[in-house]
């Protein structure tokens, strides 16, 4: 059968050597000049920087894409633990260092609140049965509301209506502690207030697998996974924008994709782009009675992100490789993310150094850095075409005050983007960074479908569909659909050229 993926995100990696694998004849159609989506890699005056994902979890996801095909990972990329997980530093100047050895966090509780030892434990505990439920749950299909019937039950018994903060501020008492334990839910475009507390099950995915790194950057990751989709027989074609999904009118069946210079016909095809996007822009309103426009304006969208790429010419030693830096507000900064939409004056910042790592990643004696601010999407009314230099400036400013001496005097090379970029150049509705929001009346059944109600053959991986964003996340959610294509049509036993 062919198949064609629109867009070389994860999600559309995992998804495309699937299905080369079960002996399918895949083309993967990518807008930009090199694959990735979000894992897209900037090179400038000798430094690399990773655009998107840097946090590597659920390493098994990885390892089964080339198992599958009697591969070994560490054969196209070597990943290496990071420890600490991060260093959380706070206003007041303490430092909570984040790992995966049980006893330390257990002392670092007992600096920070002695009383909220026991309540960590408990904690723990609770964590580890959403885990349990969760990673059932994550590459099992729900397009069918007895899906969804199945796990109510379970979701009952693990409190799922309460947010990610609720059930944190249930064991904690320390303000801190209770930052540290439910910021989880942002890496996935959630707000810890609003998402709901499966997502606390990402504490003892951390605990038990460890956070990882590409050597290389994560884009050596995404180049693993193209060779082994090419090895297998796979075709990757670049600066391929999709115009428009071809659809039979009698059958309201996929037929293929059109380009700008023609049509590229499938019997299947796996959109890893924007779900919105690709609903509201690819597929014409009179085919869609489920996925109309009107409802994808009616959903409640991730936050957007500033990021600034940034190149120094002396190394900063004392800064770990993952840092998050807390704001003096918690929840009054989220709110003014996620609900008013505003940008405020004050942030809080996820500084990714890799070169404490992986030196290889700028020149000698220099780092390698992205410094990355959870902002409003496009639904709120900042003009990012005269606020971005500004907000730029405050948040270099507030490095070099805190945490990095005297930064404006050694950055040689930079790039930032914003949410227009996430908008223009990503195809992300309203500048999303991690498409639909991840709150309870949006997941699993309540999401996008993995396979659309609309028109038979068309398929969705990536963050905006079920499970959700996140590298475990997307990778599940091509595991999903290519199981998918193939319960629906075999297509011969698992490659292994």
């Amino acid at each position: 059968m062919r198949v064609v993926v629109i867009g070389s995100g994860f999600g559309g990696l995992a998804a495309a050597i699937r299905l080369q694998q079960q002996g399918h004849e895949v083309t993967i159609l990518e807008k930009r000049d090199k694959p990735g989506g979000r894992a897209y890699v900037y090179q400038q005056d000798g430094f690399t920087f990773d655009g998107g994902p840097t946090i590597i979890t659920a390493p098994w996801l990885i390892h089964e894409l080339f198992e599958r095909s009697g591969r070994r990972t560490s054969d196209y990329v070597r990943l290496v633990p990071i420890d600490p997980y991060y260093n959380i530093r706070f206003e007041d100047g303490s430092v909570f260092r984040y790992t995966g050895d049980r006893a330390q966090v257990v002392e670092q509780i007992r600096r920070f609140s002695p009383g909220d030892v026991d309540g960590y434990a408990r904690f723990a505990a609770a964590t580890e049965r959403i885990f349990e439920a969760g990673m059932a749950l994550i590459d099992t299909p729900f397009d069918r509301l007895s899906d969804m019937l199945k796990v109510v039950p379970d979701l009952v018994r693990l409190q799922s209506h309460k947010s990610v903060a609720q059930l944190v501020n249930g064991y904690f008492k320390d303000e801190r502690l209770r930052q540290v334990f439910s910021f989880h839910p942002l890496l996935v475009g959630g707000n810890p207030f609003q998402s709901t507390s499966i997502y606390a099950l990402i504490h003892t995915l951390e605990q038990q697998w460890g956070v990882w790194f590409a050597m290389g950057g994560t884009g050596a990751l995404v180049r693993a996974l193209v060779r082994l989709f090419e090895e297998l027989g796979g075709t990757l074609r670049l600066e391929c924008e999709v115009a428009e999904i071809e659809i039979d009118p009698r059958t309201r069946r996929a037929t293929g994709v059109r380009l700008a210079d023609g049509l590229v016909p499938a019997d299947a095809v796996v959109s890893n782009g924007d779900v919105a996007t690709t609903y509201m822009s690819l597929v014409p309103g009179a085919y869609r009675r489920r996925n109309t426009d009107a409802r994808f304006r009616r959903m409640r969208y991730s936050m957007s992100l500033f990021v600034m790429y940034f190149g120094t010419d002396r190394r900063y030693e004392e800064v770990a490789h993952h840092e998050i830096l807390m704001g003096p507000r918690y929840r009054a900064l989220l709110d003014d993310i996620f609900t008013r939409k505003t940008l405020s004056d004050d942030f809080s910042l996820y500084l990714h150094r890799p070169t404490a790592t992986d030196p290889s990643l700028a020149p000698a004696g220099c780092d390698s850095w992205y410094v990355l601010s959870p902002v409003p999407n496009l639904a709120g009314a900042t003009d990012w075409r005269t606020a971005a230099r500004p907000y730029r400036d405050r948040i270099v400013d507030y490095l070099e005050q805190r945490y990095l001496p005297r930064l404006s005097r050694h950055i040689v090379a930079e790039h930032t983007i914003d949410p227009l970029h996430f908008r223009d150049t990503l195809n992300s509705y309203l500048g999303s960074a991690f498409s639909v929001e991840p709150i309870l009346t949006q997941s699993a059944w309540f999401r996008p479908h993995n396979r659309s109600e609309d028109i038979e053959n068309l398929y969705f991986a990536g963050a905006g569909t079920h499970p959700g964003a996140g590298l475990p996340g997307v990778l599940s959610s091509g595991k999903i659909v290519a199981e998918m294509i193939g319960a629906g049509e075999p297509a011969g036993e698992i490659a292994k050229v």
